[in-house]
């Protein structure tokens, strides 16, 4: 079996006893859609930069991963539009006079500087590379999931979705929030391994682990890919 992105950060013991552990898999269902998760600014800045120089501007920056994921993103939109699946954006949710989940540890805004002041401003702007097109949901959270406080559910329940394919940041923060609660709501979750990312490679790596441990199926883009080819050329012509 090829080495997995988890590896080297299981143990020997770790490793033992996943062997032990009969084969598990999710499997796509009949009809997916493709989620993005929190790919704005607030996490890309301006351009791909070391980390550590980065967040001097940008403090929810992830570097360079985030930057070298978007170009498998973008092959993984390219064939979700191609194939005609719902796609579905999300992003925070500004200036609605009700406080994000992590207000607890931003920064006093007075302190801010008229520059930073004017980057907090535009965090939540999806960036130009993945931009949404006319007729793909944009949803904006308040929370980590996807799913808590937004019409999501709805949305999935009334296109007959099952399967959501899913990508985005952070790999151990909102990307697995809402791979957990899409697992509560009985929806096949799908992770597409390139197209995820994260400010910490332990973290990416062994939440990767976990998920596909418990939650989804963590799958290659190329998988994914191959997947979605196929379920298009099985749809009555016309849909």
């Amino acid at each position: 079996m090829a080495e997995r992105v988890w590896d080297r950060f299981l143990t020997e013991q770790d490793k033992a006893h996943v062997a032990m552990k009969p084969p598990k898999s999710i499997g796509f269902g009949k009809k997916p859609a493709l989620l993005l998760i929190d790919l704005y600014r607030w996490v890309f800045g301006d351009k791909s930069e070391a980390i550590l120089e980065a967040i001097k501007k940008w403090p929810g920056s992830c570097g360079p991963a985030a930057w070298n994921a978007i170009p498998h993103i973008q092959a993984l939109l390219r064939t979700a539009r191609e194939v005609r699946i719902p796609i579905i954006h999300v992003t925070g949710l500004a200036g609605a006079g009700v406080d994000e989940w992590s207000f607890r540890r931003e920064n006093d805004p007075s302190k801010l500087s008229p520059d930073a002041l004017e980057r907090r401003r535009h965090k939540y702007d999806i960036v130009d590379e993945v931009e949404p097109r006319p007729g793909e949901a944009v949803l904006k959270k308040l929370s980590p999931s996807a799913f808590w406080g937004t019409p999501l559910v709805g949305h999935l329940n009334q296109l007959d979705i099952d399967t959501v394919i899913t990508c985005g940041e952070s790999t151990s923060g909102c990307v697995r929030a809402s791979v957990v609660d899409g697992t509560t709501y009985r929806f096949r979750m799908i992770v597409v391994e390139e197209c995820v990312f994260d400010r910490h490679e332990a973290c990416h790596a062994i939440n990767l682990f976990d998920m596909n441990q418990k939650y989804a199926d963590v799958l290659p883009l190329s998988e994914v890919v191959k997947y979605l080819r196929s379920w298009r050329a099985e749809q009555p012509i016309g849909t």
